[in-house]
């Protein structure tokens, strides 16, 4: 690195240390800071490359695909009541700037949308899910009336109340305003909507600095009365967004306001003489983050994750691109931080954010925010309600970032790998929290590929005495067979039926999604194990069979996931073995996907893993795994593989995410109070 680079970073973070370290108001930091940074960006030094050098080609399953096909939690449109009266009303940020614009065309090139940034986008590291394209909705036009139709109706049906609109006002200039203008005249656009005054400049930078404007704003009295002169078409309509009765608007940045006490008084001023009457003034905390009756607003609205600082976690990605120079955090710890923070002395809307990553915007220089996921999003969306709830009893509002921020990963709209999940779990957050599964008999998930083994598990499973939920898993051209051997055996199960890639384990996977969110307690995995490549494969199936099966182990087991709520795993006795003896070409992946799953790599001298892939299991157990959204298109085509796929992976990564949940593994003999003598493990051999 050249030492006048060296020299120019550290000289800025001596004096970002020092600036810290100031005893200074909210308000003058964030003013301070602002101007600095608008006048001084060339100051700001681009991170280094960091990440480790990919593991090369035995990770070639994963990050060398393309990311659109669909991943493991992929959800459906469906309709579901919703609660009423609702909890809180749901504010959707809202991005109106996909449609071509003059300006875009001279500025970006001709029919520039924001999809132009959102389909060029690369994965700069593996795991990294890039590019993120739309599903349902396609690549819309916001000049047609009927995407916002459509998108207003989604939003309806998934608890969203309202949307929350960016807009553009440069001294008089509107960009992007068509969206806006159609809503206003067409009454059958009927969800509520507020604004939210972009009022930054516009830079080539995508990151709100001063360099190279485009078009700046020029902030002054007169524009604050031809502001607000201008926006009160919209506050004056009935659909538009209130407040206990007044109309909700919302500024981006105050602290770019000259004056932003006197700016807020002009408004208000001028709406009581306009027959508007009171106003609700709210900013977004996205640089600025003090007492908003300070600056003559009502309340502030969290905006996460802007105003965020989380420690990196760049080091341990396995980079594709040798020079990403962009940052990766863990949205969980974004999440986390966020639930836990006390409640301000001062009116704050709780935020929530579903995911960030705005690599379309800034090539290889991204802000990633990994291990996002729709259940993580709900659980803290749900959080976001009762604090609403708390703080503004009489008219809650949550914020989300965002609806339709794609080239920023802020999306809730439906798209190729996830399709309605965060959707789904945005319903999902409305509801009443689950206390008690529908169904709370122990669940038995059987891959079935060899039909004839069938018999023998059905027997097994009517022995045990226990009243089990049966889910059976199969591909297309043994589907046929399989229902007909069901109903010789007149048993009650349902078919799931999946293409034949990863054996038992994708398809256990996809399942055991389901079930998580169904409250599914406990899980029992088996299949129809005859490993024809063995001469005692038939006897390692039975033996499984009878550890994790037998007609007086079962219903202990059972119990004891019944009475021990941190009992996460139960495998049979002589079949847990040391990731390190049965390493093979399995290791780079292992790794890999550890990493992706956002769990702790393996220590390989101790850890150890279940050979077989049966065992009992609860499925919040497998939470982490689940909830890295692992693409069906990783998983290898059948071709008689003994090791080395992804689901050889999976299969070693079973116990380490039960491990990372703060879950006990038990053998089954222990569970059973039966001894458990050490043996040589037959079945495989040590490499």
């Amino acid at each position: 690195m050249p030492l006048r680079t060296l020299a120019r970073r550290w000289l800025f973070s001596t004096l970002r240390v020092g600036f810290r370290l100031l005893p200074l108001p909210a308000v003058t930091r964030d003013r301070w800071r602002q101007r600095f940074l608008n006048s001084n960006a060339h100051w700001v030094v681009p991170p280094a490359p960091r990440g480790q050098a990919a593991s090369g080609s035995d990770t070639a399953w994963a990050p060398r695909r393309h990311a659109a096909g669909r991943a493991i939690g992929y959800v459906p449109r469906h309709r579901q009541a919703l609660p009423e009266p609702l909890p809180a009303t749901l504010v959707a940020f809202y991005l109106p700037q996909f449609h071509p614009i003059p300006e875009n065309n001279a500025w970006w090139g001709t029919g520039f949308t924001e999809w132009h940034n959102v389909s060029r986008a690369l994965p700069q590291f593996e795991g990294h899910a890039q590019p993120r394209l739309p599903g349902e909705l396609g690549f819309y036009d916001l000049r047609l009336p009927t995407v916002m139709r459509q998108q207003m109706q989604l939003a309806r049906d998934y608890g969203i109340g309202a949307f929350c609109s960016y807009f553009y006002w440069f001294a008089g200039k509107r960009l992007l305003e068509q969206p806006l203008q159609q809503w206003l005249a067409d009454p059958g656009l009927d969800l509520p909507l507020c604004l939210c005054w972009a009022n930054e400049d516009w830079s080539r930078r995508w990151d709100g600095r001063a360099d190279d404007i485009l078009i700046g704003q020029q902030h002054s009295a007169a524009d604050d009365l031809a502001f607000i002169e201008y926006v009160a078409r919209y506050l004056r309509d009935p659909r538009y967004l209130r407040v206990d009765g007044k109309p909700l608007l919302l500024v981006y940045r105050p602290g770019l306001l000259p004056d932003p006490v006197a700016t807020t008084k002009r408004w208000r001023d001028w709406c009581r003489c306009h027959e508007i009457g009171e106003i609700q003034l709210a900013y977004v905390q996205s640089f600025d983050r003090a007492d908003p009756r300070a600056l003559g607003f009502d309340a502030a609205v969290e905006f996460p994750p802007n105003n965020t600082t989380l420690s990196p976690i760049t080091a341990r990605r396995n980079l594709l691109n040798p020079d990403f120079h962009g940052d990766v955090f863990d949205w969980r710890e974004l999440a986390r931080e966020a639930t836990e923070r006390a409640d301000p002395a001062y009116p704050l809307y709780p935020g929530v954010n579903p995911g960030w990553d705005n690599e379309p915007r800034r090539s290889g220089r991204g802000r990633v925010f990994t291990h996002a996921s729709p259940r993580g999003y709900r659980d803290w969306l749900r959080h976001a309600i009762g604090t609403a709830k708390r703080r503004f009893a009489s008219n809650p509002l949550v914020f989300i970032n965002a609806w339709n921020e794609w080239a920023e990963g802020a999306v809730l709209e439906p798209d190729t790998r996830l399709g309605h999940a965060w959707l789904q779990a945005t319903r999902d957050a409305l509801q009443p929290e689950l206390t008690m599964p529908k169904d709370q008999r122990p669940c038995a998930v059987i891959h079935v590929w060899y039909v004839e083994v069938l018999d023998e598990i059905a027997a097994a499973l009517q022995a045990s005495g226990i009243d089990w939920r049966v889910i059976l898993t199969t591909a297309p051209e043994r589907e046929g067979a399989v229902h007909q051997r069901v109903a010789a055996l007149g048993l009650a199960a349902e078919i799931a039926v999946f293409e034949n890639r990863g054996r038992d384990i994708r398809p256990f996977l996809h399942v055991a999604n389901r079930l998580l969110d169904e409250g599914v307690q406990v899980i029992l995995k088996l299949h129809t194990k005859r490993s024809t490549h063995r001469q005692d494969g038939e006897q390692w199936r039975r033996e499984l069979l009878t550890k994790l099966l037998g007609p007086t182990r079962a219903p202990a087991i059972a119990q004891a996931f019944r009475e021990q709520p941190r009992l996460g795993l139960v495998h049979a006795e002589g079949h847990r073995q040391p990731l390190h003896y049965y390493w093979g070409a399995n290791q780079a992946n292992v790794c890999s996907l550890a990493i992706r799953c956002g769990i702790p790599a393996p220590v390989v001298e101790q850890d150890q893993f279940i050979a077989g892939s049966m065992f009992w299991v609860r499925p919040c157990a497998l939470r982490t795994l689940l909830d890295a959204g692992i693409d069906d298109n990783a998983f290898e085509p059948e071709t008689g593989q003994v090791d080395g796929t992804l689901a050889h992976a999976v299969e070693r990564l079973i116990e380490l995410t039960a491990h990372a949940a703060g879950q006990k593994i038990l053998s089954a003999a222990r569970v059973c109070g039966l001894d458990e003598s050490a043996q040589t493990y037959p079945y495989a051999r040590r490499g």
